[in-house]
């Protein structure tokens, strides 16, 4: 198994080994086939010389028969016969009859050819030995060298496992043997030469081995070879470029790899630095604006929080935790719902993201907030995450309401001035008039006030509209407004309360001042007072005419005196 595991890597992990593999089999199939052509041919080629041979030793021994017996000599034949067949080696030489027994060992041609001329011309053979029936008559090959007329050859093998080879040659009844042997068959006979292909075939395992053995030594020296070039050309520079990606990976971008040539994984090197170096560029431009973000998140006096997309806190900055109170870890183990303690609330602006366009007040731990839950979606408008941002209007809100109070304040007495008192009276009168309620105005001024000035100077003077500021405020009653109307003017805005009620306040501010004493001084106040009902008016300042009217009428009567307004 551990032998199988590390084949498979050497195959498929590395393509130095994979290259080699593929080479090294199309160069392994090629010399496997170009020894088998060559040893295909020398076989044939070795079986092809050796059949030339048999049939040369063939043709001899019919020219040899032949010339033997046409000259008369057929002991001698017979004593050629015996001498081939003596020759031994890895041939064995046969002559058969048409019949399929070997001649030359009894008598049976010597006698009938005696018997056809009609007299002993031929001695019998002195050593006759039976004759054996080699060939059946009807073996195929056998009747084919008789009725063709053309040399047979076959091969088969041994008991011994040997293989041979054998030749059937005929032996043509030529005219010149018509006499001694007649001419009812066109052959005589059939030489049959047998050749052992032990050696043949031992030259021929030789020559696979041969064969094998260059083809061996050639893949050898040819993958040696390639894996040699393919290491230095093709191996190496990967190799140096998958260091660089690796290196890359671990986040140094400043390897890059050698341009060498102008071949593919030079030009493969090339693409690999210029996209090193852009990416290098790239990761700077994104480092500075990360900075630059991370500059302004962390140094926004804004509260910042961020969810991904399964609302899991990803980011609190410092201004959140100081703005909530709480640390970063508390903030992300509570969730986005707990960021200002109100789930509820939270949880209806999250559910309305896509209509969330502005931000809302919320009242955090006597802190004013205004909250903005939005969505965070990329360039696809995929949704992406959440963010919150908090920022504390308080102190906007405390500035917003101080500007209002001065705006509506009077700088010097501290109660409200002329432009809130024309507000707010529009806005009591439009009340009234639309519910039918009543509604009291009382007006007064400082009696003698420009004496005030003129004997004790300015400074004095403001301290008594000081002190009847002060006054009002004592004595008002509630819902009761109290402004400077101008200069040593005062006026009271009495919403709901009728003429005689009206009066009654007013007659309680009147003698508070007459008995307060500023700077050892006495200060007398004379106040006119109108309502509605009586007065029939159609917008506030009548109503404020009358009761100016009614004031006067208090100081044409003596001065510190109270005076309604009534019709005629």
């Amino acid at each position: 198994m551990t032998t199988m595991r590390g084949l498979r890597a050497f195959t498929f992990n590395q393509i130095g080994h994979r290259i080699l593999a593929m080479v090294g089999a199309c160069v392994g199939i090629g010399l496997v086939i170009l020894v088998l052509f060559y040893t295909e041919r020398q076989e044939k080629s070795i079986l092809a010389q050796n059949q030339r041979t048999l049939a040369k030793v063939s043709e001899s021994v019919i020219e040899g028969l032949r010339t033997v017996m046409e000259a008369g000599y057929a002991n001698i034949g017979f004593a050629l016969f015996d001498r081939l067949k003596s020759l031994g080696g890895a041939m064995e030489l046969r002559i058969l009859r048409v019949d399929g027994t070997e001649a030359f060992l009894d008598n049976t041609t010597v006698k009938a050819v005696n018997k056809r001329l009609g007299e002993d011309r031929f001695a019998p053979h002195k050593t006759e030995l039976p004759s054996v029936r080699l060939i059946p008559e009807d073996m195929p090959e056998f009747r084919g060298a008789l009725l063709g007329g053309g040399t047979i050859s076959y091969y088969s093998t041994g008991a011994d496992g040997n293989r041979t080879f054998t030749m059937l040659t005929p032996v043509a009844n030529q005219r010149e043997c018509h006499s001694c042997h007649g001419d009812d068959h066109p052959v005589r006979g059939v030489v049959m030469l047998t050749s052992s292909l032990a050696k043949v075939d031992y030259d021929i395992r030789r020559t696979w081995f041969q064969s094998l053995a260059v083809m061996a030594l050639a893949v050898g020296f040819t993958l040696f070879s390639i894996s040699r070039l393919v290491r230095f050309t093709v191996v190496h520079p990967i190799r140096r470029i998958t260091e660089a990606m690796h290196v890359a990976s671990r986040g140094d971008l400043t390897s890059e790899v050698p341009e060498l040539g102008n071949d593919e994984l030079a030009q493969i090197a090339r693409s690999f630095n210029h996209m090193i170096r852009a990416l290098l560029q790239m990761y700077s431009d994104l480092q500075h604006e990360r900075n630059k973000l991370a500059t302004v998140i962390l140094g926004a006096q804004e509260g910042i929080i961020v969810t991904d997309r399964h609302g899991t806190i990803v980011l609190v900055n410092p201004a959140a935790q100081t703005l909530l109170g709480k640390s970063a870890e508390q903030v992300i183990e509570g969730g986005l719902l707990m960021v200002l303690d109100a789930p509820e609330w939270i949880a209806e602006r999250r559910d309305r993201l896509a209509t969330q366009t502005k931000a809302e007040m919320y009242t955090y731990r006597e802190h004013h907030f205004n909250v903005l839950v939005g969505s965070i979606r990329n360039d696809k408008d995929e949704f992406i995450g959440t963010a919150v941002l908090i920022r504390d209007i308080t102190a906007e809100i405390r500035l917003r309401l101080e500007l209002q109070r001065q705006s509506d304040t009077d700088g010097l007495t501290g109660i409200y001035n002329r432009r809130y008192f024309n507000e707010r009276l529009a806005d009591e009168f439009n009340v009234g008039s639309r519910y039918s309620r009543p509604l009291s105005v009382f007006l007064f001024d400082v009696d003698h006030f420009k004496k005030f000035n003129d004997t004790y100077g300015h400074d004095q003077g403001d301290r008594v509209l000081k002190a009847i500021g002060a006054a009002m405020r004592e004595t008002a009653l509630p819902t009761q407004v109290v402004c400077r109307y101008g200069g040593e003017e005062f006026v009271s805005i009495l919403p709901g309360y009728t003429s005689a009620e009206a009066a009654v306040a007013a007659e309680t501010l009147r003698a508070y001042v007459e008995k307060m004493s500023v700077d050892g001084l006495s200060v007398t106040i004379s106040i006119g007072v109108a309502s509605t009902p009586p007065a029939n008016v159609a917008t506030p300042d009548e109503l404020v005419k009358l009761a100016d009217t009614a004031m006067y009428v208090a100081k044409e009567g003596g001065r510190n005196l109270v005076r309604e307004w009534k019709p005629g």
